[in-house]
């Protein structure tokens, strides 16, 4: 039995991995399961907010691997789900496993660092897509007067 392997899965593995290094490092941690809690808490907390066309934009951007994370447990028959800044961060916090007060810290790091690695401009139109008071959560502290 030949034992190959799949080209694009390998792919989106490593891309995975050197992404999840990557905001590592920007929110300072060497533990790979936290950065990916926060990611995915980031990832889940915005897509709720969104509608189903806006969601899938941005999930088509996003590494295969991250894709499946961003679709896990989505329902689009729910969406968006409209949050006040304290159920956002409350959600933030629950799903990702993050203590409370680490969520506004955490969420401007994790926009950042989407940025940084998909661009800047189609991560702040989605972020213009949600209310005023879940952006200011997170908009990175240089872009807060954009929102």
């Amino acid at each position: 039995m030949s034992h190959t392997r799949v080209q694009s899965i390998e792919h989106t593995v490593q891309t995975t991995n050197r992404w999840l290094a990557h905001l590592s490092e920007a929110i300072g941690t060497e533990d790979r399961d936290f950065s990916q809690r926060v990611l995915r808490a980031w990832l889940h907390a915005v897509r709720d907010g969104l509608t189903v066309q806006n969601g899938a934009n941005f999930a088509a951007q996003l590494p295969d691997l991250l894709r499946g994370v961003y679709y896990n447990g989505w329902d689009p028959n729910r969406v968006p789900i409209r949050r006040s800044r304290e159920e956002f961060i409350e959600f933030f916090a629950r799903s990702g496993r993050i203590a409370l007060h680490d969520v506004p810290k955490l969420a401007p790091a994790v926009t950042e660092f989407l940025c940084g690695e998909l661009s800047e401009a189609p991560v702040m139109h989605l972020l213009a897509r949600l209310p005023h008071d879940v952006r200011t959560v997170l908009w990175p502290a240089e872009k807060s007067g954009n929102g």
